[in-house]
């Protein structure tokens, strides 16, 4: 299993496109793609591949959450969806 933690850049966080392109990517590896979100209420996790389980999150601009990747293609996955966040999800 490979980890990496990442900071959500874009304005508006995590809203519906961001889950939406996260998870359509995330789906096209068969690794297993966990979301952590580290906040004072405690941990709360998500399947990577779920729309839904990434919503509930609530994740804003500025928040600090751990993915990871576990199976075959993890390397790839991780670095994949690092990139995502990382980009943005291409909102300017």
């Amino acid at each position: 299993m490979l980890t990496k933690e990442v900071t959500i850049r874009n304005a508006s966080g995590f809203h519906i496109r961001p889950a939406q392109l996260f998870t359509e990517k995330a789906t096209t590896f068969e690794s297993k793609i966990t979301v952590n979100f580290h906040k004072e209420a405690g941990t709360a996790e998500a399947d990577g591949k779920s729309i839904l389980g990434l919503m509930t999150l609530g994740l804003e601009k500025g928040s600090v959450v751990t993915l990871s990747a576990d199976g075959p293609d993890e390397r790839e996955a991780l670095e994949s969806l690092v990139e995502l966040v990382e980009s943005g999800f291409g909102e300017g």
